[in-house]
């Protein structure tokens, strides 16, 4: 009986979760494990310093051989400092403010106002600090939990924010994509000047297929969500007892947990919650990849900020499978090369032009967030770990 009861998904009923009293006696036992994981991890006692010198040797590496092979001296005559070139440096970081409150609000919002504006942002930097040291392809979804449990908010409550998250970055990614997509035409969006027809065919079949990824994706945790969050569990479980997958099963069993955990808290959550969330997503992503746009307009012009905007969006497709921390070296290789069309220089000085705008982009974008790292995690560690917290 109980062998046959596996073997059907979970179904929807009047219950606590939508499941049977056994099926709901097994959650609770199921959360009651995660709750034990999360609250005994235990992060290092120190930064190492391979993590954070690692991406910067890569990325600076990379920027570095980019000015030795290719770089013309020229592109400096292209270049007039005027009080527009510091209005638009300003913007950039402006836009690069706008991200993290966005990312500040959106965790406030999630976490219904449990978490006051300093805790909002050290979450957030010690998670985009996470962000830069790691590869992106393998998540962080527990260390980002145990940032938001560490700041008072009870385990169900940090895995419910965490996961709705994941869900709002990717619900941006599937309105957007598509608007913009149309909006400046597939052509121009993969059109690269001096690039050949494999290097487009190669960009436009990785974001659409990162694309329809993400879309199956969005409508699998939108319908775990709100419809049946135990059948989407069992689903994902099953999904991940296939041999080739076997190894994650574990992460999966997390997820699908986290899942049912961000179901029952969203529960009756107004307009005003989701209009702020959605909003919030909205502020910080689009401030992200206004950076870029402002930094080329501060030194020399942009022929067409809607494809620069759109461009960036398939490079944060690529950017998500990428082995090296933060995407370092790659992100600066891409974007001297998919985004150097839309610089209004001279043909042969468009790629020396990239290149230093790549600098100044990552200066503004990556760096800064490996820097805050530096000095926000050991404070973190002290007052997360030390013994004045062993008595919560």
């Amino acid at each position: 009986m109980r062998d046959k009861e596996a073997e059907s998904p979970p179904q929807k009923d009047a219950s606590r979760g939508g499941l049977s009293p056994d099926a709901e006696e097994r959650a609770l036992a199921e959360e009651i494990a995660l709750q034990k994981d999360i609250a005994q991890s235990k992060p290092p006692k120190r930064l190492k310093a391979s993590r954070v010198i690692l991406p910067v040797i890569i990325g600076l590496g990379v920027v570095g051989y980019m000015f030795y092979r290719d770089f013309d001296p020229e592109v400096f005559d292209n270049i007039h400092f005027t009080w527009a070139t510091v209005f638009w440096i300003v913007m950039a970081f402006v836009f690069m403010f706008g991200r993290d409150i966005g990312y500040m609000i959106r965790i406030r919002v999630l976490s219904h106002r449990r978490l006051n504006w300093r805790q909002a942002f050290r979450v957030i930097m010690l998670w985009e600090a996470t962000s830069a040291v790691t590869p992106a392809a393998l998540g962080g979804t527990s260390v980002a939990i145990l940032f938001v449990y560490k700041e008072g908010i009870d385990l169900g409550r940090s895995s419910a924010i965490v996961m709705l998250t994941s869900f709002f970055d990717e619900l941006y990614f599937t309105i957007v994509f598509p608007i913009v997509m149309f909006g400046v035409g597939v052509d121009r969006l993969f059109d690269i000047s001096l690039s050949s027809g494999a290097l487009t065919t190669g960009l436009m079949a990785f974001a659409l297929i990162g694309y329809f990824i993400k879309l199956a994706w969005t409508v699998m945790m939108g319908y775990g969500l709100f419809v049946n969050p135990k059948g989407i569990k069992w689903l994902i479980e099953k999904i991940f007892t296939l041999p080739f997958l076997r190894r994650w099963h574990e992460g999966a069993h997390r997820t699908g947990v986290e899942l049912v955990e961000a179901a029952t808290d969203i529960r009756g959550s107004g307009w005003r919650f989701w209009l702020g969330a959605t909003g919030a997503t909205f502020l910080s992503w689009s401030s992200r990849f206004l950076v870029a746009n402002a930094l080329i307009i501060a030194f020399f012009s942009v022929s067409d900020n809607l494809l620069l905007f759109a461009r960036q969006l398939i490079m944060w497709t690529m950017m998500l499978v990428v082995p090296t921390p933060g995407g370092s070296g790659f992100a600066e290789v891409i974007f001297s090369t998919y985004c150097r069309d839309l610089i209004t220089v001279p043909l042969y000085l468009q790629l020396s032009a990239a290149t230093l705008i790549a600098f100044f982009w990552r200066g503004v974008t990556y760096y800064p967030y490996i820097l805050a790292g530096i000095i926000v995690f050991p404070n973190w560690i002290r007052r997360s770990f030390g013994r004045s917290s062993k008595k919560s």
